[in-house]
């Protein structure tokens, strides 16, 4: 079924709506912004359904029916009452689980959203989304589509850029659309003129290295990962520039593995599946870009889609190949499916030779080592700048993108792709020392020709939640463009 959705005014949306769901904690589910808002009929025992609610850490709902000649449901859905420091304070995970299954197949629904500041908006829309997934091959009912629409009430009553709020939540839904398509649909070469859709939609310059060229051009590390499919490896680098040009160079790259076999180093038959999600790092890059265009932002951003299919053929690359990157530094490749980090050290590298960006910013499903270190709701980030850590952490916490610092040590992790023939190997000797630090090093180790700030973000495990795509990384880049130095 297809969704629609849109962020409206409380009226408007109250009145048309057969199915009204408020989403708050306690306090603010009962406060008089929200009783105004709920029909007549049931507001003397609004508090006794609030109440009847116990939250516990995911948040809990109860429904009533109204009567009528078209009757219609109301829904409440109490957010947890603890939040950590570690979390957002939206409590967005709880609005996407409160969510599931109570959006009507027919009519109209409201989704009001009793907020404690408006600055949580960005989060609690998004996670909206996360609700509704965009996409779908179902067959039954064809012509199904349903509208949803989220009206917003915050306790400070600060004013809502409901513009900017809808390119948020859209970028979002983009990123776990891409995600959650099959490579069937999303091969490389559909990826590069969804790129190039892109670009002449939002009035960006956008150049394209793909097939042999690549080689030609010294990417050798995206080359070798691509060769041996059928839809051959591509380099997209989107490029805006503002009008002022005052702003940052912002270098966003992201791995863009639209399948992901393991390559001769092949994958079981159960960790097979999902790989189709193996370039969440350059849906969020192109979701964000496309966004961030649109919403005017006076900084400049570079952004470097790195797409290749890791498949297995006669021209795979091969354990014991030596390959030759575009840093001009050699990797001798012990693992075929450590695929990620060298599609990446091209990009950093490419982008850093040819450009001069403030700050490098690498997305990428990289390591399942990510999942055991900081989680599946938070992204492992490591940075070499501390400031940009710091505001990375609270941008996190802002826009929903939870992300949590690993580890920047490049002395203690080095060793670990020492080789006998090469500069160095792309997997690691010892699995036990910081295995997602030192993936993340590997491509520090191909930024050669650069020494400005590097954020290195891996979101394996927030990318997916379950087996849909949430469109993680987009609402964090497009945070990060406006976050406090």
């Amino acid at each position: 079924m297809q969704t629609d959705i849109q962020i409206v005014e409380l009226t408007a949306a109250v009145n048309a709506a057969s199915t009204r769901i408020y989403i708050g904690r306690r306090d603010y589910l009962l406060s008089d912004a929200i009783i105004a808002s709920i029909p007549h009929e049931i507001q003397d025992r609004w508090e006794t359904m609030v109440d009847a609610c116990s939250p516990g850490d995911a948040g809990k709902s109860t429904e009533t029916w109204l009567a009528g000649t078209s009757p219609s449901k109301v829904v409440v859905g109490v957010l947890p009452e603890e939040c950590s420091r570690h979390n957002c304070a939206a409590r967005p995970h709880s609005i996407t689980t409160l969510l599931k299954g109570k959006i009507s197949a027919e009519g109209e629904t409201c989704v009001i959203l009793a907020l404690e500041e408006a600055s949580h908006a960005i989060a609690a829309t998004s996670a909206v989304a996360r609700a509704l997934p965009a996409y779908t091959r179902k067959t039954a009912p064809v012509q199904a589509r349903r509208r949803v629409n989220i009206a917003l009430i915050a306790d400070d009553e600060q004013p809502y850029d409901v513009d900017q709020l809808q390119l948020h939540m859209d970028a979002n839904r983009l990123a776990a659309r891409l995600v959650d398509t099959p490579a069937s649909e999303l091969h490389t070469e559909a990826f590069v003129e969804l790129a190039r859709e892109t670009a002449a939609h939002v009035g960006a310059e956008i150049s394209v290295l793909e097939g042999e060229s690549l080689a030609h051009a010294g990417l050798g590390g995206l080359w070798g990962v691509g060769k041996a499919s059928t839809h051959l490896p591509a380099l997209v680098v989107l490029d805006h520039v503002p009008e002022d040009g005052n702003g940052l160079t912002f270098g966003w790259v992201g791995k863009g593995i639209v399948y992901d076999t393991g390559g001769l180093s092949i994958k079981s038959k159960t960790g097979m599946p999902g790989m189709k999600t193996d370039m969440g790092g350059a849906a969020a890059v192109l979701a964000a870009f496309r966004a961030a265009v649109k919403l005017e932002t006076g900084h400049r951003i570079i952004a470097l889609l790195c797409l290749a299919e890791n498949s297995v053929g006669p021209d795979a690359t091969r354990p014991d190949d030596i390959l030759t990157m575009y840093s001009g530094l050699t990797v001798e490749v012990n693992n075929t499916d450590a695929e990620g980090r060298l599609v990446l050290a091209d990009g950093v590298a490419y982008l850093t030779r040819h450009y001069s960006p403030d700050i490098v910013i690498d997305l990428a499903t990289l390591t399942g080592a990510q999942l055991v270190a900081t989680g599946q709701r938070h992204a492992g980030i490591v940075c070499n700048d501390e400031n940009w850590e710091k505001r990375t952490v609270l941008t996190g916490r802002r826009t929903g993108d939870l992300v949590h610092p690993l580890p920047y040590c490049p002395e203690f992790y080095r060793k670990e792709f020492k080789s006998a023939v090469a500069d160095m190997k792309n997997s690691v000797k010892d699995r036990m020392n910081a295995q997602t630090s030192c993936a993340a090093q590997f491509v520090g180790n191909h930024l050669v020709d650069y020494q400005g700030p590097w954020l290195h973000i891996d979101l394996a495990g927030p990318a997916t939640d379950g087996e849909r795509g949430t469109g993680y990384g987009a609402n964090l880049l497009l945070g990060l463009l406006d976050a406090e130095a």
